[in-house]
């Protein structure tokens, strides 16, 4: 297998990347917290604290932990008014959140110029999700902000993974029919196989995920070497699928992580929401997995790791070329974004 690019890379195949995980603090903290998923609930349990003092709060005596995001679609789509009043309630106070983050990030140099940004995570794939975004983009064009605001097109949790197969250059997963790909975010972690589709296009435009495995490690009480541990158990089961289904696997692991990703694949900081202490330099997830995988069919295994949010925006290059700059955030435990700048010239 050629050498592919280093962790954490800032110049891909296709674009360069200005910047990502940018922690922009004001007097309340870090900006981006405001535009979490966590966020978005907390606006919730504000606006039910009056209604529950009269006796009126449309959701009863369940905690917010408990709202699952379908049951607010649910309650926005077919529930009472006043229960749909306090959804479409906290629409638009998160979107003036989301709209406020969004004018910080712009106003950053790393961000300066930015045409386009896609947004993902796991808040996207809700319709509650939708609309907020779509509120945002509504706002900020009223207030004079000229860019686009577009949803991610494949389902975020595939999104994670198909993005993987672009951190290398195209040319050297030719001859092979998929890669392994890994997801890990603050409560799932997620690991598939990602078809290539090469001969239907170079540029990755039909790559797709063919199988994958999910692990909620937020709902268990977990070590890190244990999620490490779990995470190639996951990654062997495919490799076993995938040999049986005659995918030629390339001998590659793609993987997608929160925090910022330093050239020897440790994790600098940014790392908080996963299980255990993910930040020690003595700790290399990709060298873990090369160890425990030193081959992917009688090739020797090549890993390599990035930002999950420059993952999940690499996912959109296909629809995104044609911009010279622009950005992806990820809504989910946190608010992940990454700004690229489009290399024309290779893509």
């Amino acid at each position: 297998m050629p050498v592919i690019t280093e962790h954490g890379a800032k110049v891909l195949p296709s674009v360069e990347i200005d910047s990502y995980n940018l922690e922009i603090r004001d007097e309340e903290g870090f900006v981006g917290d405001r535009a979490s998923h966590g966020a978005f609930k907390s606006i919730i349990e504000e606006w039910r604290e009056p209604l529950r003092k009269l006796g009126a709060d449309p959701l009863g005596d369940v905690p917010i932990e408990d709202v699952s995001k379908k049951q607010l679609d649910a309650l926005l789509a077919d529930g009472d008014p006043e229960a749909g009043g306090l959804v479409h309630s906290a629409i638009e106070a998160f979107a003036k959140e989301l709209d406020h983050v969004i004018r910080r990030f712009l106003k950053s140099a790393s961000w300066r110029d930015t045409e386009a940004i896609v947004i993902g995570g796991g808040f996207r794939k809700s319709r509650v999700g939708e609309l907020a975004i779509g509120r945002t983009a509504v706002l900020l064009k009223a207030g004079g902000i000229d860019i686009d605001l577009n949803l991610i097109r494949n389902h975020p949790d595939e999104a994670g993974l198909i993005g993987a197969a672009h951190l290398m250059p195209s040319w050297t997963l030719e001859g092979f029919d998929g890669i392994l790909a890994v997801d890990i975010g603050g409560t799932n972690i997620r690991a598939g196989v990602v078809e290539l589709n090469l001969k239907k296009s170079s540029k990755l435009e039909k790559a797709k995920v063919w199988k994958s495995e999910l692990w909620r490690h937020g709902d268990e009480k977990t070590k890190r070497d244990e999620a490490v541990d779990r995470l190639i158990d996951m990654l062997k089961d495919l490799i076993k699928a995938a040999s049986k289904a005659k995918i030629n696997l390339a001998p590659v692991i793609g993987i997608g992580c929160p925090g910022l990703i330093r050239p020897d694949g440790s994790i600098e900081t940014g790392a908080q929401n996963l299980p255990g202490n993910w930040e020690t330099k003595s700790f290399n997830l990709p060298a873990c997995l090369k160890e425990a995988i030193p081959e992917i069919g009688k090739h020797e295994t090549a890993v390599v790791m990035h930002n999950d949010a420059v993952v999940q925006g690499l996912s959109e290059l296909p629809v995104m070329r044609t911009y010279d700059h622009w950005g992806a955030l990820t809504i989910g435990t946190g608010l992940g974004n990454v700004r690229f700048t489009t290399r024309h010239d290779r893509s």
